[in-house]
Formats: structure tokens, sequence, C-alpha cells
């Protein structure tokens, strides 16, 4: 429910509950020490894959670090070049290998889909690097928006192949649907495009030519092809939260040739600039943008708890494991 830099912690804005940690919906510890955490989420997957191998299974194993603060234990901390985050990075390591192991021990990893991907891009300041793309997590620029993607599946997939097509992990859903043969039953719209065929290689080219930028509410930039168009600066205005910069004029880049987005081509292709911006308003006319007050058609209502309480609330006489973390660090 919680992130993990939204627990007890040195400098903090405001008092928090104490950090839970879960299994399933009860609350098994609070404020837990974090250096463990890594192993005990790859011990909990392991016994999970034992405990199916015999039939189907899905295991979405969302791992903490390297979301700051990053905590790791002190035989990666030793053996790190990068301070705390390569340390995470070792640790994170750790538990892919030991996954990949055990499906190798238990027979199953030839028919087993794997798939090793990011939320979003490196926090640059944290110790990551996103080079050579430009930017950081929370940014349009392809440095917080482009991760990596990859797929494992000896018995469906070709190994020693590479893809630069274009997808997003909104495709997932129904790709998965089709390579296991299932239906996916929604009253909702879904918004993912099937890249099945892309991926087992019936065919070399993406169903997805286009992508819209968003940060939060707020589109930010589009893409169709190799162009991208960004609208907007998306760095914080000091003070003023989830308020953007505003480019003077939007900026265009060829992705092709400049992934790093250092030249801005606008002036040479003002057709597509125009191109672009019609595609920018179908995305906000369905979407919304916050930046233009546009609510957009295709948006569903959010969802809402009534009278929402904290699992956890502090309590002085409570045998926490971490009083206090001591890492200030957020986002």
């Amino acid at each position: 429910p919680y992130s993990n830099d939204m627990g007890v912690q040195v400098g903090a804005r405001k008092p928090r509950p104490p950090l839970p940690l879960l299994r399933e919906e009860k609350v098994i510890q609070q404020q837990p020490d974090q250096a463990s955490l890594t192993e005990r989420y790859t011990e909990e997957c392991v016994r999970f894959v034992r405990d199916n191998r015999d039939g189907p299974f899905f295991l979405y194993m969302a791992h903490m670090h390297v979301h700051v603060p990053n905590y790791a234990p002190e035989h990666c901390m030793k053996a790190s070049r990068n301070g705390r985050y390569g340390a995470a990075v070792l640790n994170l390591d750790w538990s892919v290998g030991a996954l990949m192991a055990e499906l190798a021990s238990l027979g199953v990893e030839d028919n087993t889909i794997v798939i090793f991907t990011s939320d979003n891009g490196s926090n640059v300041w944290a110790g990551g690097s996103n080079d050579p793309l430009r930017g950081r997590k929370g940014q349009c620029w392809e440095g917080g928006q482009r991760v990596p993607c990859i797929i494992r599946w000896p018995e469906g997939i070709a190994g020693d192949t590479q893809c630069d097509e274009m997808i997003s992990s909104i495709d997932l859903l129904p790709t998965l649907a089709t390579l296991v043969g299932a239906q996916i039953e929604s009253k909702n719209r879904i918004d993912g495009l099937d890249c099945s065929e892309l991926l087992t290689g019936k065919c070399e080219t993406s169903p997805r030519d286009t992508f819209a930028y968003y940060s939060m509410s707020a589109l930010t930039a589009v893409r169709q092809d190799k162009w991208k168009l960004v609208l907007v600066y998306t760095e914080p205005i000091p003070g003023e939260q989830f308020k953007w910069r505003h480019f003077s004029c939007a900026q265009l880049y060829d992705l092709h040739a400049d992934v790093g987005e250092t030249t801005d081509l606008s002036a040479d292709h003002p057709e597509t600039v125009t191109r672009l911006q019609a595609l920018a308003d179908e995305f906000r006319a369905d979407l919304g943008d916050s930046h233009c007050d546009v609510t957009g058609s295709g948006r569903r209502e959010i969802g809402r708890v009534e009278n929402p309480q904290p699992l956890t609330k502090f309590d002085e006489n409570h045998p926490y494991i971490i009083a206090e973390y001591d890492l200030p660090d957020r986002g």
C-alpha cells in the first residue's frame, strides 16, 4: 500500500504511519529492515513457484529496490562500486538469478515466459544512469520513459534476438493473453495492443506506432513512428507541485537518428510538427490533459474508498524493527 519511502523516516515533512509489510492482506510486520526485503521477497516467490510448478502460474514480482531509499545487505554494500545504488542492483541481480535457477531446477524454465522490465527511467541523482538517453524519472524525455524489456521463453521466442520496435507495458496484458490462449473479459476498454506476433517472429512490425507521454494527468509529449514532439518541459516549478514549464514552442526529435534528444528539428519539419500537434489533440480528446483543462471522453471515474484508514498507526510502545529509517531519500 505504500512506497518504501513512506514509513517513519528522517526528514519526513509530516508524521507518517509505520511502513507495513504484508502477506496477502495481513500486516505481518511494521517498519521492517529494508536491507533484508529483497531476500524475503525472493524466498516468497521461490515458495510460490514450487507450490504451483505442476500447473499454469502467474507471478508478478515488483522489487522495491532500486526505488529510494536504497537499503542493501552488508555483503552487497562491501562489493558495490557505486554506493547504495550499486549494492541494491547487486542484490536485485542475485534475486533474478535465484528465480531463474529455481525455474531450471523444477524443469519449467523452457515453457515459462519471463519478463524483466521497469516502470520508469532511473532517478539519476540516486546513483543510476540513463545514458545515452536524456532526462530522468518523472520527465517526458526518453531517459524517464524508455526502459529495458528482456523477455525469455525458449519454447516460443527465438534466443539471441533484438527488437527495436515500439511497445508499451500496457501491451503486456493482451499480448500475454494471446500467448497463453486466454480471453480477456472486461467491461472496460483495453488500452494495450496485442504484440504476440512481434515477439514470436511472425511479423517484424509492432502494431503500436503512436504513444502519448503523460506526467500525472498532463500530456507532455507524443510520438509517431520515429518522430517525437515534446510539448512541455517536465521539470517541476519550485514550490508548485505538479505544475510544469511550457516551452515557447514544441520541440521535435528524430528518435531513430537522435535517441538522446539533442537536436530540435521543429524548424526543419513544420509539417511533421503540425501532424503531431493534431495527434496530441486526439489524445487530449480521449485521455484528457490537465494543461488544457480537458477531461477526455475516454477517461473512467477514479475509484474511491470511503473513509480510508491507514493499515498501521504509530504506537510508542510497539517494538518496531526499525524505529526510524535513517535515509532521507524520497522519490
